[in-house]
């Protein structure tokens, strides 16, 4: 059979329902196609969130272990100054200066962390900083 275009053995020569049937098939064939694809790609998007989730914990106590060896680095930086400045000022006076360096950087770092705190809500809530 010949079909509009000349061609033989085409469809469009072929019986309505044998054309249907090839027209479901491929549908069918489309959307498990698709529904392969899907599972694929969420077996894809598990795997890399349980990559990134490995790496995070290894990450986590790293920065755990960091914080404490910094820690005791202030420490016996403290205790290191205490020691240096004793002979040159008394223990007194090592401790007053100490504690005085100490609390003037804690003091500083609390007005910042307010400062900044501050600019993030007005960025938060939408307002334009003026003081009006």
């Amino acid at each position: 059979m010949m079909d509009s275009e000349g061609q033989p053995g085409s469809e469009a020569g072929a019986p309505r329902g044998a054309r249907d049937f090839a027209l479901g098939d491929g549908i069918r064939a489309l959307l498990e196609d698709g529904q392969t694809l899907f599972e694929a790609e969420i077996a894809f998007q598990q795997a890399r969130v349980g990559y990134v989730l490995g790496r995070a914990k290894g990450i986590a106590l790293l920065l755990v272990a960091t914080l404490f060896l910094a820690f005791f680095f202030l420490v016996a930086l403290v205790v290191g100054l205490l020691l240096a400045l004793t002979p040159l000022v008394g223990p007194w006076g090592a401790l007053g200066i100490v504690a005085a360096v100490l609390l003037v950087g804690t003091i500083g770092c609390f007005v910042s962390a307010v400062s900044r705190y501050r600019a993030a809500r007005d960025v938060l809530l939408g307002k334009d900083g003026s003081k009006a």
